[in-house]
């Protein structure tokens, strides 16, 4: 191993930790063990992965499960390279240090060595990444050799993850796991939007052994039996609204509400989002609570108590038995009341007295049906139309920003970096309606203007405008910078200004320099014009400019 890697360092780029959760008769969950030993966890976090590693539903079938969850973390760190990955990574990707992710195998098959009659046990893999495809892979491979073998697999697991390469965006890298190679190419933010899924493509290196199979995680065959609600749904999230989905087990759940989070690509979600939700979570109360409004969160449950539980939320989508009809006028239109009273046998569909402000566009259902049962084609008529949605309501959002920054010519080295001008509801609108808004790109009528009110008092729209502003800060510092490096700081030119102007200058030089800090052509002309600078100053002036110790340090 190289001497500057630390044992675990490669599986923590990766990894949080990998933890066995048994079912106890007597002690209920219990987490059995936590690979490596020295990951850290909180109390919390490990009773709420305990019980989150579990379908929270009675079923005697025999049978294995695949599904994850979301917690909140107690320590929100971010390792350099997982930073580096998600700032290079598209700025829809669902990443938040403050949350934990939690990739789940449960196998459950009859035992009669037990006393209740059922073996039931689950693999979880936690992460801050949001590689659902890789880490789905990751943990049935995984799991498939713990059944087998015992800790001794996991340990094994442990230590080839440890020989990862850090993860990277935009290039395929392969990964050594239990006797196989996993191929992985993860999205990089400068990927056509139609070039990836959810979160990269995985594939087996080798495929001569034809009982080495990769479990796919199936992210579009439970949103596509909703598509006639799924653009009200996509208000809904846009708006930041809460949102309860009751389905019935969590791999349908999980897939549900992440598949809902994907509408809004390239925008990123800043609400809380928790793909499997169980009455045992520590957030529980706190989401329940009717003495103030439900938190603007989408929970995935499978619990019906959870209908009675919080029947104060607004909006609720309750989803059918597999197996079961789907179909009819019924359900293809939102219910705007219970038919009864919220009782744990609600039937199916979607219960909201929201008023879309968009009129409906029946051409997604066209286009699915057409589509046969291929998963790949019906997952890229979804993508492109939410994407082509998403995009056309952001344009407008995204020209109005642009407008606001300042011209090029208007930067002055002898002046500080110039700032944009504050956003403005009124003026956008105004924006809007003199470029035609977003119904010239996607063809989808509807009261685009109140949909923008709505959405400019949401967090989501928050987090884009602090994203954003973030993005057009670094950009007009990169202006500054050139202008600093093409300026010709001539004797006439200093002649003009005077002393306390030059010494302002010399000084956002230094700055400057300070925040590139390693060496690159750009650091050099910077201080080619510090030096350019001295040299066309006069004795009094220099002397008092290399009185300033970091400037003396930066010329050494």
């Amino acid at each position: 191993m190289e001497p500057d890697i630390e044992p675990w360092d490669r599986f923590r780029d990766w990894l949080h930790c990998i933890c066995v959760v048994t079912f106890d008769l007597e002690l209920g969950q219990a987490l059995e063990v936590i690979y490596p030993g020295d990951a850290i966890l909180s109390n919390t976090e490990k009773i709420n992965i305990c019980y989150l590693a579990f379908p929270d539903s009675n079923s005697s079938n025999a049978r294995d499960t695949n599904f994850h969850f979301r917690i909140r973390r107690a320590i929100s760190d971010v390792r350099p390279c997982q930073k580096s990955f998600v700032e290079k990574s598209p700025s829809s990707l669902p990443f938040d240090a403050h949350y934990l992710y939690g990739f789940v195998h449960f196998r459950q098959c009859k035992d009669a060595t037990i006393h209740r009659g059922y073996y039931q046990k689950s693999i979880v893999l936690m992460s801050v990444l949001p590689l659902f495809s890789l880490f789905y892979s990751v943990t049935a491979r995984i799991a498939e050799h713990f059944f087998e073998n015992g800790e001794a697999a996991i340990e094994a697991a442990c230590h080839h993850i440890d020989t990862w390469q850090q993860p990277q965006v935009g290039r395929t890298i392969e990964f050594p796991l239990l006797g196989t190679l996993i191929s992985c190419r993860l999205p990089a933010a400068c990927d056509l939007p139609y070039e990836f899924r959810l979160d990269g493509h995985v594939e087996l290196s080798d495929h001569r052994d034809e009982s080495l199979r990769l479990f796919r995680p199936d992210f579009t065959t439970p949103i596509v039996q909703h598509v006639h609600h799924l653009q009200l749904i996509w208000e809904l999230i846009l708006l930041g609204e809460p949102l309860l989905i009751v389905a019935p087990n969590p791999s349908v759940t999980s897939s549900l509400v992440q598949s809902i989070v994907g509408l809004l690509s390239p925008l990123r979600i800043v609400n809380d989002f928790r793909p499997y939700f169980t009455i045992h979570d520590s957030e529980f109360r706190e989401y329940s609570s009717k003495s103030r409004t439900p938190p603007r969160v989408i929970l995935g449950v499978t619990n019906p108590f959870f209908i009675k539980a919080l029947d104060h939320w607004p909006h609720i989508l309750k989803v059918a038995e597999q197996g079961s009809e789907i179909g009819g006028d019924d359900m293809k239109k939102p219910k705007k009341t219970w038919a009864v009273s919220r009782t744990l046998d609600t039937p199916p569909g979607l219960y909201t007295q929201y008023k879309p402000f968009l009129s409906k566009d029946k051409s997604l259902a066209k286009k699915l049906l057409k589509s046969g049962n291929s998963l790949e084609v019906q997952h890229n008529i979804l993508q492109r139309h939410f994407l082509e949605l998403t995009q056309s309501f952001m344009i407008p959002m995204e020209r109005y920003l642009s407008s606001l920054m300042p011209l090029k010519k208007e930067m002055s080295p002898f002046k500080g970096i110039p700032s944009t001008r504050p956003f403005s509801m009124d003026d956008f609108l105004a924006s809007v309606d003199a470029n035609g808004g977003p119904s010239l790109t996607c063809g989808t009528k509807g009261d685009w203007q109140g949909l923008y009110r709505r959405f400019i008092t949401c967090s989501n729209f928050g987090g884009w405008l602090s994203m954003r502003s973030r993005d057009v800060n670094n950009q007009l510092k990169s202006h500054y910078v050139e202008a600093l490096c093409s300026a010709d700081f001539c004797p006439q030119t200093l002649a003009t200004k005077h002393n306390v102007e030059i010494v302002d200058l010399v000084l956002r030089i230094r700055e400057r320099i300070i925040e590139i800090g390693a060496e690159t052509e750009i650091r050099r002309n910077l201080v080619r014009q510090i030096v350019k600078i001295l040299s066309n100053v006069d004795d009094d002036l220099k002397q008092l400019l290399m009185s300033n110790c970091s400037l003396r340090e930066i010329l050494a």
